[in-house]
């Protein structure tokens, strides 16, 4: 009987996620309205079934009691997720909230799949960044003097990142962690947001050339010190941020060009320095010739995709963990091989409906500063998914950055779940005022 129910299960698994995306786009509707509506709670129970689902995959596959504490734990995270925001801020964007908990909830399933270990550690940071980020919305609807620190946001930032430069442990070549009482964490997660806030601060009100040029002078030292700790993904989101919210604040294409043709060079010139960069290049344009050595990781990678085809090769039913590093940089390959192509597809269609949805709501701001923010944290998130997933299954070179919510790391899944919670702390404060596309405030 298991066996039936093992079998059947990963294709309801995978009609339930495109079920979810269906109702993901459905909602776009209601993007200019707040509260309650049937197809948010759809959504949830979708995702509580897609939970309930893969967890009794890998009980009865296993036979381990330990995935029943695990999936215990999800579920009662994941509700308490998607009712306590609700109850606290009426005003809340539930598409947001909603796909925020799909997203972790896949993201932890995973992890509990391929290391227990790490699982519960996720699980414990999960938690408390959910605890804190809930104080978020409240902080946002109380403090006005977030425009006035401009410069401290960018000194910060700087200091934080250099820090790490002259501290930081060596992890796979790039001095991206630092270790305080037992606890590690990578900084430039959190400068990230720093560095968005400083960039809305320099242009919401002002973008003359010198403004622009002082601006660019800080936002560089950020990447450069960055490229200086090895940590090129991070530098790469840096830079990429940094070019479309300039080019946002001024509606200026000459600065957009100038962006395309240094981030250009700039590639050129990591790719000469850099022997690493070289060796990622050499992967993507021919890993099967490298397959033993250069490019044994997005073979690997690639091989998991191609066979998990459709619907998947089932829970446990695959190999994932031949990839090296899977459950930080490869995840996705994962599940498109244990939950299938279908399923990645409509993940990564998530993803973008959570995009979407944050532009809509930069659409709806009037104030440039909150603006330029949400902007600029939509524009991190969307921009971190496409160097994820586009890097596993060789659409361009691997660059060693994190799947947000999903991959294994407790200070990406925090700064992106603050980056969410902030977002929603700006919708919240915009609905209260009553903001709305015909008017200003």
């Amino acid at each position: 009987m298991s066996e039936y129910v093992i079998e059947l299960s990963k294709y309801f698994i995978c009609g339930l996620m495109v079920l979810y995306t269906f109702c993901c786009i459905y909602a776009f509707r209601y993007a200019k309205e707040c509260g309650n509506r049937p197809v948010f709670v759809v959504q949830n129970i979708l995702m509580f079934l897609i939970q309930t689902l893969c967890f009794v995959n890998l009980i009865l596959i296993s036979d381990d009691i330990q995935y029943l504490f695990l999936f215990a734990f999800v579920e009662v995270f994941l509700l308490a997720a998607v009712c306590l925001v609700p109850a606290i801020y009426e005003n809340c964007n539930r598409q947001l909230l909603n796909n925020m908990c799909m997203l972790l909830g896949i993201g932890l399933m995973m992890i509990s799949r391929l290391d227990y270990a790490r699982a519960i550690r996720q699980y414990v940071i999960v938690l408390v960044s959910l605890i804190f980020s809930l104080l978020i919305p409240f902080f946002f609807s109380k403090v006005r003097f977030l425009k006035k620190m401009t410069w401290l946001y960018a000194a910060a930032g700087i200091l934080l990142l250099s820090l790490v430069l002259i501290m930081g442990e060596v992890t796979h070549g790039s001095r991206i962690s630092v270790e305080i009482a037992d606890l590690t964490f990578q900084p430039s997660e959190f400068v990230k947001i720093l560095f968005v806030f400083f960039l809305a601060g320099a242009l919401w009100e002002e973008t003359s050339f010198l403004r622009v040029a002082v601006t660019a002078v800080l936002a560089g030292i950020h990447v450069i010190v960055l490229v200086l700790s090895t940590d090129l993904g991070g530098a790469l989101i840096f830079f990429i941020a940094y070019v479309l919210v300039v080019f946002v604040a001024t509606r200026n294409y000459l600065y957009l060009l100038a962006g395309i043709l240094g981030g250009s060079a700039a590639a050129v010139a990591a790719y000469q320095l850099f022997s690493h960069v070289r060796i990622r290049v050499l992967a993507w344009q021919d890993p099967w010739s490298y397959i033993d050595n250069q490019g044994y990781q997005i073979t690997q990678s690639l091989f998991a995709v191609g066979s998990g085809s459709w619907f998947g090769m089932g829970l446990l039913k695959g190999n994932p963990t031949v990839i090296p590093y899977v459950s930080a940089d490869f995840i996705f390959s994962s599940i498109c091989e244990e939950l299938g192509v279908i399923f990645g597809i409509c993940l990564i269609l998530v993803c973008v409906s959570c995009f979407i949805t944050i532009m809509q709501t930069a659409l709806c701001i009037y104030d440039r500063f909150y603006q330029m923010i949400v902007f600029g944290l939509g524009a991190m998130y969307i921009f971190q998914i496409f160097l994820t997933v586009g890097g596993g299954i060789k659409f361009i070179p691997l660059t060693g950055v994190t799947l947000p919510f999903i991959s294994y790391g407790g200070s990406s899944v925090m700064s992106t779940m603050i980056m969410f919670f902030i977002i929603q702390g700006i919708y919240i404060r915009l609905q209260q005022e009553g903001v709305k596309h015909s008017g200003k405030t």
